[in-house]
């Protein structure tokens, strides 16, 4: 307890025992009586990061209607007040969380007064001034004790803020033009509000890659937001793990509402302190025990819940097919019941399960749709945009009124063909920092659309963007090309983090993030620190470019690039097994610089590691040529100088069915002495044929030369019996036991 909070105490027992009822009177400092008040201590507000909110209101004890109330004290010092008698001047009073003050003309008790203190002083006092009546006590706050909070702080922890429509992360959001898609903003607002002819409770807006759905989603948002009519918000991104976890969707919204009501708020904060693991629950579940109950237990109309809408943008982006028709059918249950109050506005591209899902008998019945299409009917909104961003441009940079000419502008309208992420990337490309200046990229974009031979039309519609992609990597220097390749083929491949790709590619961070401000018209980079750095896409077409040998030809992340990928690491591979002795003395190419901060036997398994997942790319089985080279590893070797800090399954499955009896086969143990009548896992052939360690469907990757001092095989007793769910290999810690 701190010397202010035991000389609170020691006064408060002081006047307790020096006071005889009601009328007995105590002098303030100067020697006068003090006003009469009543004290009633309230719960402090509930803290909710990251936004401020009203604090809970509280029932407080009242005195008797004749007496007016004395308006809040001041968190400044503020004098005591002078016998009743004496003419009252004091400051106007600023908005504080203290109790509020009743005065009584009758009455007239002590006031305790005590030195104003640097800071507010905490007491928890719960239940202390039950029966005491008519006295004050200035410059305290009482607080309850109470994890007033915790469930809240929980309920954050499994949500997405970088989803929210106002997230740091997400800015600068897309959003629509000045005047652009009004046609379709109002339409969404009328409905938000009620005025609408679609009554349905559910809007679905669909339409392809690239149209604006996001822009006019976060546009929407905006307005309902000025408006008090927004629930909540999550803009979902495929390419981005804080922005696509279904598990978080519903959390994320009982998060966000409870942020704006503060009797929500109390009820959610109690139920995540009664069940912590509430957050992990199904989805349905949830759904339930986060909305419905909570919702159940207000008065939807006193707390401003009628007509409010939560806004879904890119549910196609959310993790699982499956999930995604799971919310929206929970979504539409409720909608169906009514369950929530609320108004639902989801955008998504037309996805076929997302289709059958939201034509379904029982959905359609509750849900409206829209369509926004590719058309050129918006050409008109994106001259504007388009005449507003050169004209910024010309006043950053001092260019002259003419430029560029109307003719520039009709062309760029011309190949925007109605896709605003054309033009938005256009106008970025053309503002990029790191070049010679707009004139000169701007003349790089003209050369760029008139050597275009792809038409734009029904047949591919994505020619532009993609003739736009092979612009930007061509640009690249081939040998950071080739970096570039690699880096978007491993985060393709994982998802991972950059420093997690890096360590794979034997890159410091300073070569990650120069290769990668070569693509940084599609991609950012979120935080400085390189350990939490993540790698995210503007738009994720970007990605399924790379990925599809028939639109991105040779640049492609996978065909002839993986074939070579997968090449040069096997390679290394034989290399290395051919020069090391043991996991102590492993000698790598003299090209191959080590991460900061990794071990070299570390650093083997982790590219061991990574080789297998470059050879099980379902898509994309190993060509002859690999194989053949593959089967010719020395297995038993490669095992051996692995270290005891991991492993990795290989799905042996996606090998050319005529090698893998030379690299992976089942049959009876060849080891010396081996009793076993069962088949057993056996990696490579010949000389360099090995059984290593079984492991559930697969095997480890301990080898085989120590075991029989030890009187024990991999393939007998210490087997791992596990259901046969195809020819696999397992290697993991050799000395971790089975």
């Amino acid at each position: 307890m701190t010397r202010h909070a035991r000389n609170f105490f020691v006064k408060l027992t002081h006047f307790f025992k020096q006071s005889s009822g009601p009328s007995h009177q105590a002098a303030d400092p100067d020697g006068t009586a003090s006003q009469a008040c009543t004290s009633v201590p309230q719960r402090p507000p509930t803290p909710s990061p990251p936004q401020e909110t009203a604090p809970l209101s509280q029932p407080a004890i009242t005195t008797p209607p004749t007496l007016p109330p004395v308006p809040p004290p001041s968190t400044t010092p503020t004098p005591v007040f002078p016998h009743a008698e004496s003419p009252i001047s004091t400051p106007t009073p600023t908005p504080s969380p203290s109790p509020a003050l009743v005065s009584s003309p009758t009455l007239s008790p002590p006031s305790l007064s005590f030195p104003p203190f640097s800071e507010p002083q905490h007491f928890y006092a719960c239940g202390m001034l039950q029966n005491a009546r008519n006295f004050t006590i200035n410059h305290s706050q009482f607080n309850e004790s109470s994890s007033t909070g915790i469930g809240l702080e929980r309920l954050l922890k499994y949500s997405l803020p970088d989803a929210f429509h106002d997230s740091g992360a997400r800015y600068p959001p897309p959003k629509c033009h000045l005047g652009a898609r009004k046609e379709h903003i109002e339409l969404m607002t009328h409905w938000a509000l009620g005025k609408s002819d679609r009554k349905e409770p559910f809007l679905w807006m669909h339409g392809p890659f690239g149209i604006g759905k996001s822009a006019v989603a976060q546009s929407c948002a905006e307005a309902l937001a000025s408006m008090n009519k927004l629930a909540a918000t999550l803009f979902f991104s495929r390419s981005n793990t804080d922005r696509n976890d279904p598990r978080r969707v519903f959390t994320s919204i009982a998060y966000q509402i409870a942020t704006k009501c503060p009797l929500f708020r109390e009820i959610i904060n109690r139920r995540m302190i009664e069940d912590p693991a509430l957050a992990t629950r199904s989805l349905s579940t949830q759904f339930e025990d986060l909305l419905v109950r909570p919702l159940g237990q207000l008065d939807i109309a006193k707390n401003g819940f009628n007509e409010c809408v939560i806004i879904l943008d890119g549910l196609d982006e959310c993790q699982g097919t499956a999930e995604q028709c799971e919310i929206i059918s929970i979504i539409a249950g409720s909608v169906d019941k009514c369950t929530t109050p609320f108004r639902w506005f989801i955008t998504s591209r037309p996805e076929d399960p997302i289709i059958c899902t939201v034509n379904s008998p029982a959905i359609s019945l509750v849900r409206s749709r829209i369509e926004l299409p590719v058309s050129r009917k918006i050409d008109h909104e994106i001259l504007v945009y388009l005449t507003d961003e050169f004209e910024m441009i010309r006043e950053d940079h001092s260019l002259l009124v003419s430029w560029p000419s109307e003719e520039v502008l009709a062309l760029l309208v011309e190949r925007g063909a109605g896709l605003w992420i054309y033009v938005a990337t256009i106008v970025r490309f053309i503002k990029d920092e790191n070049s010679l200046g707009p004139e000169d990229q701007l003349s790089i974009v003209l050369k760029f659309a008139k050597d275009v031979s792809a038409k734009v039309g029904p047949d591919n519609p994505l020619a532009e963007m993609d003739s736009f992609y092979t612009l930007i990597m061509q640009r690249i220097p081939p040998k950071v090309r080739t970096t570039v390749q690699k880096i978007l083929f491993v985060y393709s491949a994982t998802g991972g983090q950059p420093h997690h790709i890096a360590n794979v590619l034997c890159l410091s961070a300073e070569q990650f993030r120069r290769a990668c401000a070569s693509i940084q018209l599609v991609t950012e980079f979120q935080s400085t620190d390189f350990k939490s750095l993540n790698l995210n896409f503007y738009h994720t077409l970007f990605l399924d470019f790379m990925r599809d040998p028939q639109r991105s030809r040779d640049l492609c992340i996978y065909g002839d690039f993986l074939i070579g990928y997968r090449r040069e690491r096997l390679a290394w591979l034989h290399k290395v097994c051919s020069r090391s002795t043991d996991s102590s003395h492993i000698v790598f190419p003299s090209a191959t610089v080590l991460p900061e901060g990794v071990s070299g036997a570390h650093h083997y398994r982790h590219i061991l590691g990574w080789f297998w997942s470059l050879c099980c790319v379902p898509e994309h089985p190993l060509d002859f040529q690999t194989a053949m080279s593959l089967a010719e590893l020395p297995f038993q070797k490669m095992l051996w100088l692995l270290s005891d800090d991991g492993g990795q399954m290989i799905e042996a499955s996606q090998l050319p069915a005529e090698l893998c009896d030379k690299i992976i086969r089942k049959g009876k143990c060849p080891i010396q002495g081996c009793m076993d009548n069962e088949d057993v896992w056996i990696l490579g052939h010949g000389e360099n044929e090995t059984v290593p360690r079984q492991w559930h469907t697969g095997f480890g990757s301990l080898n085989n030369q120590d075991w029989p001092s030890c009187g024990k095989f991999f393939c007998g007793a210490q087997m791992r019996r596990g259901r046969d769910e195809g020819q696999s290999i397992y290697i993991e810690d050799p000395d971790d036991d089975v």
